[in-house]
């Protein structure tokens, strides 16, 4: 079954208990409603942190239970990083409502206020997807906005969010929870989404406690009036959406706006030996004194020392940053931990808030609409499997970023943090969980038919070299921007991928008609695939081949598509492709027995000189087509196994000396439009698994469209096998 008909299944929904209404929590509430199920939140036990007997509460903890810290928080604002933006916004959450602002710079200097670099976050803005802009907001209006929005009428059930009453305890086989006054719940999934101090953790077969990681941080905002008025600081406020660093190496100072520009946030790591921490205090809203603040960071640059000099002693909080050794395990029984519960992480890379919206998000996609009960602990396993390795990694990143590390050890870490989309990555992982739960599939790339005549010999198995020098082609191509993380779950296997670290990927439908074609006797047929640019392959020893992938090539006749597969090992499967052209607009369709699947549009096409054809499908970059062929082995015994299964390459350089091409007309158009549905089984009963995917791949811009006529038809007899 496909990830969309598993949610259409059954309307009942799971009924999810999530302890911790934070932004993990809220954030698992909203996309498992949207889901179907039925999600409570509730608050977890505030764990005292005060050396007094077990069982005791002191009297600030007998206040904390009452609330939530985020309606006391106010020297707080987090990043919204390109990955964690991108998948709110699939939910339909827009934190701009909410005050959020767009980071336009980041500004680094040393403690003296010497600049070191500046990045124009917002020129940038084209590595990311149109959904991923990088926002600044204010933690408690932030957190107010998830509250709402998953409580709202909408898509799924309303969640219901407990106050009155805290979490005492849990059993994470019976999946229930324990109230302070004594009521048990019992529920279907337990969410642990209750913080770094979290009750749910120590439920965990193998639990580790929070540590200190060594540092520090006072944390409080000001207007940004206050430092406009100032003519000393006058210059750090000017610029809407700069984030600005003061970094030595052993202290940091961080300032960036949130609230629509009209406060501007403080960040102020330090050694920990430079301030204490009071151990029966809340440890996120600690008063600190400022003369403290301005003590440890005496040395920085004036003007840094008169920003902060502006603090309210009222607002001004210190904040331990803890760390935590790696849990092995963050799953048992019905029982999944998230956010700062499953890994803690320090303030750098605008990380933390981040990975407990992707765990928020990975939960929902393991656990869909008409998911049964009975596999919810194989599916929280899945989601283990899905989001240990990236939140791990991404932790020990944020270690190293304490320290002064290299510009581009840094970029490489913004393009692994975020060039990243959690719901296609969680999907696939779900996807191949589902496939290997069957292991005697057959598994086939569209190869199965055996050898025939065709471009490449002749029926008495002779060379048909050069004979469709005069054959001629029509191609049409829309290439377009889209998802990269959505694309690369198309690949085959981890030696592809995209040379590029952005979130945008290049891709094109491309369909041509060939006439002439000595093989078929004078006469032709057509073709359309999908084509992702900028990919490479990467083979044993090392070498890097770059090129166009093509996951599928569909035909309207059965001969090419047999030639194809077989000689070649090209992804090949049959479609109607169905042709209208006019004067000035093209289109086209493709169906199966009736059932019309694609619609490709090229309207008011202009003519253009033939000559400014770069006269390849990838551009410049472009060394080839690459493909995977994979034939399955014959026999009951041996489901599941391959005959072969090896990457393909077709380099244009050696194809364009066996058949040259010559383009005689180019016609270009930006008036140009693509509608791919899915249908159904029923529709497409051999083609529902591979056009749904397509009808998946977003088109968040069209780049170039254009009609490309000429003559001479390589036989693609340059394919090799690279490995």
């Amino acid at each position: 079954m496909t990830l969309k008909e598993l949610k259409d299944t059954s309307d009942e929904g799971l009924r999810i208990l999530i302890v911790g209404a934070g932004i993990g929590g809220l954030t698992a509430a909203i996309a498992l409603r949207q889901q179907g199920h039925h999600v409570e939140v509730r608050l977890s036990s505030f764990r005292c942190l005060s050396l007094l007997s077990p069982g005791t509460k002191c009297e600030i903890c007998k206040k904390l239970f009452e609330r939530s810290r985020f309606a006391n928080e106010v020297g707080a604002a987090i990043h919204l990083s390109p990955n964690a933006n991108g998948v709110l916004q699939r939910l339909g959450f827009d934190a701009t409502k909410f005050g959020a602002v767009e980071a336009e710079q980041l500004r680094e200097y040393k403690p003296s206020g010497e600049p070191v670099h500046i990045a124009e976050l917002k020129k940038a803005a084209g590595m990311w997807r149109h959904l991923q802009r990088w926002l600044l907001v204010h933690r408690a209006h932030f957190h107010e906005g998830l509250k709402a929005f998953a409580q709202a009428p909408g898509r799924g059930h309303p969640a219901i969010l407990h106050t009155a009453t805290k979490v005492t305890d849990i059993d994470p086989h019976a999946a229930t929870v324990t109230l302070e006054d004594g009521t048990v719940i019992t529920g279907d999934v337990l969410i642990g989404a209750d913080g770094v101090h979290s009750l749910t953790r120590t439920k965990l077969p193998v639990n580790h406690s929070p540590f200190s990681s060594g540092k520090n941080a006072f944390r409080f905002l000001i207007t940004r009036q206050q430092a406009l008025d100032d003519p000393d600081t006058n210059s750090v406020a000017q610029d809407f959406g700069a984030v600005d660093m003061w970094d030595s190496s052993d202290r940091r100072v961080v300032i960036y706006p949130c609230d629509n520009n009209n406060l501007l946030n403080f960040v102020c790591i330090h050694p920990d030996s430079m301030t204490t921490i009071d151990a029966g205090g809340d440890s996120y809203n600690q008063q600190i004194g400022k003369d403290t603040l301005l003590e440890v960071f005496k040395d920085f640059s004036p003007q840094v020392k008169k920003l902060l000099e502006k603090a309210d002693p009222a607002t001004l909080k210190l904040w331990p940053l803890l760390d935590m050794e790696t849990l092995p395990e963050w799953v048992h029984g019905k029982l999944a931990v998230l956010g700062d519960a499953a890994h803690p992480f320090l303030p750098y890379r605008a990380s933390g808030g981040a990975m407990a919206i992707e765990d928020a998000v990975s939960l929902a996609v393991m656990l869909p609409r008409g998911v049964e009960k009975g596999d919810v602990e194989e599916r929280l396993k899945v989601y283990q499997i899905a989001r240990h390795g990236r939140a791990t990694t991404i932790q020990q990143m944020t270690r190293e970023s304490a320290q002064l590390i290299s510009m581009e050890k840094a970029m490489a870490m913004v393009g692994y943090i975020y060039g990243h989309d959690e719901f296609d990555h969680s999907a696939q992982v779900l996807r191949k969980y589902l496939w290997s739960k069957n292991p005697h599939m057959y598994w086939r790339q569209p190869i199965v038919f055996g050898p025939m005549p065709g471009p490449r010999q002749d029926w008495m198995g002779n060379d048909r070299a050069l004979k469709s020098v005069e054959s001629t082609f029509m191609t049409a191509s829309i290439k377009f921007k889209t998802s990269r993380t959505l694309l690369q779950n198309l690949f085959p296997n981890d030696r592809y991928s995209f040379t590029s670290p952005s979130t945008v990927a290049r891709a094109s439908f491309s369909q041509t008609t060939l006439n002439g074609m000595d093989w078929l006797g004078g006469g032709g047929y057509r073709h359309i695939g999908l084509y992702i640019h900028g990919v490479q392959y990467k083979k044993e020893n090392g070498e890097v081949l770059k090129g166009t992938y093509m996951p599928i090539l569909f035909e309207n006749l059965a001969d090419p598509i047999v030639s194809g597969r077989e000689e070649l090992g090209m992804p090949k499967l049959y479609t109607a492709i169905d042709v209208h052209e006019r004067r000035s607009s093209y289109r086209l369709q493709t169906s199966w027995q009736g059932a019309v699947w694609g619609h490709f549009e090229f309207e008011d096409l202009e003519d253009q000189d033939p000559g400014a054809d770069k006269g390849t499908i990838g551009g410049e970059d472009d060394d080839g087509i690459l493909v995977y062929r994979y034939i399955p082995k014959v026999g009951r015994d041996t489901k599941g196994e391959a005959e072969a299964e090896y990457p393909v390459f077709v380099p244009h350089a050696q194809e364009s000396k066996v058949v040259p091409s010559e383009v005689t007309r180019l016609r270009r158009t930006k008036n140009a439009k693509v509608e791919i549905s899915g249908l159904g089984w029923d529709a497409l009963p051999t083609l529902h698994h591979v056009v749904e995917r397509l009808a998946e791949i977003p088109i968040d811009e069209v780049i170039d469209a254009k009609i490309t006529e000429g003559r001479g038809v390589p036989d693609v007899s340059s394919a090799q096998r690279i490995e």
